[in-house]
């Protein structure tokens, strides 16, 4: 049995934390500061729960010793603090961070560390990158890797198409970061919200965007390889919209702890959620130009004894699929692991992956 420690006790620490424990293979301690937030967490009796600030010298540090790995499902700002704990214990890091920032710091700490740095490891980035980059691999060349994904009410009832699922700081830091894409070869960034487009599936209209994050490290790996790249969120209709005139005519961009209050105030989070994900690849083989599309829909579920909502099952079931190909010898122990690195059919293979294929929905082209 290996001892992981999960920093942050919210929708998706919980669900990590009981997805582990659940196996037997996992002795599972959860930490967050707030007792409030630990005592709401409805843990298994097999997880242990431990108030701690991580922000205090040394008390990470403490908690880490000896342990086989850290998975931090804490904002995105407290990302580097836990890595940097992680660096100097020698544990195992993974994370589920979007934040580009944050994302670089751990691939410094990576360098010198003599344990493996997995950052990104939930839907996107994560999940997405490991389909992009398996659709990719069939191709001779590469012309275009568009990514689309998205987290929406099965059952939208406000002007903004939308409610809570995700962390809140989460989804302002997107909206407002500035993008990586690849346009005509080259590696740019792009303003969040912009480049707006509209899609249908199973005949449902929706709307995509440009958001931070989502491309994780895709976009270094493929530069010099594709002529486009890009990632966009999905929403229903008119949900852009509104967040602009939020964040831009506003100001609430600048004031984010504002706009997070009035989310979280008027908002109200729904466990009946559907995850949408929807990858489309193009380029040549055998000198034909041809294109390849993934298409998945992950609906809530029960898991345990509590009833998860889509974007949690995908998102936890996404890092702890990594760690389970860590602890096995299937990912390499040492230095920075990115997630094209991680092979799509052993990502699905894996128990917690298989959350994935239950209701996938893939076209592809015959190789």
């Amino acid at each position: 049995m290996k001892n992981i420690v999960v920093v942050g006790a919210g929708k998706i620490g919980s669900t990590i934390a009981e997805m582990l424990s659940s196996t037997g293979d996992y002795h599972v301690t959860l930490v967050d500061r707030s007792a409030a937030q630990l005592a709401a967490a409805e843990l298994p009796a097999g997880v242990e729960a431990k108030e701690l600030d991580i922000a205090a010298p040394g008390a990470l540090e403490k908690a880490l010793a000896g342990k086989f790995a850290v998975l931090s499902a804490a904002p995105f700002h407290l990302t580097t603090r836990i890595a940097e704990a992680a660096a100097a214990t020698g544990v195992h890091y993974l994370d589920l961070t979007e934040d580009v920032v944050s994302t670089r710091r751990v691939k410094e700490l990576a360098r010198e560390a003599k344990s493996a740095f997995i950052p990104q490891c939930g839907l996107a980035p994560g999940f997405i990158s490991i389909v992009a980059n398996d659709l990719a691999s069939r191709f001779d060349t590469l012309e275009s890797v568009r990514m689309r994904v998205g987290a929406l009410p099965q059952y939208p009832s406000n002007a903004l198409n939308y409610n809570l699922t995700w962390s809140t700081d989460g989804v302002i830091n997107e909206y407002c970061e500035p993008c990586e894409a690849i346009v005509e070869g080259e590696l740019i960034e792009v303003p969040p919200l912009e480049e707006r487009e509209e899609f249908s599936l199973d005949g449902v209209t929706y709307e995509a965007f440009n958001t931070s994050g989502g491309l994780g490290t895709l976009a270094e790996t493929l530069k010099g390889k594709v002529r486009t790249l890009n990632y966009r969120t999905i929403r229903y209709p008119g949900h852009a919209a509104i967040m602009k005139a939020l964040l831009n005519d506003l100001g609430l961009r600048h004031r984010r702890d504002v706009l997070k209050d009035i989310f979280e105030s008027a908002l109200p989070a729904t466990l009946q959620d559907v995850v949408i994900v929807f990858v489309t690849v193009s380029g040549r083989r055998n000198g034909r130009l041809l294109q390849e599309t993934y298409a998945n829909k992950i609906y809530s579920k029960r898991v345990g004894n509590v009833v998860r909502s889509g974007i949690q099952i995908t998102t936890a079931s996404g890092i702890c699929a990594v760690l389970d190909m860590l602890a096995d010898g299937s990912l390499p122990a040492k230095g920075f692991i990115r997630q094209e690195d991680i092979a799509l059919d052993a990502f699905l293979a894996n128990r917690f992956g298989r959350a994935y294929a239950q209701h996938e929905m893939v076209s592809r082209l015959a190789g």
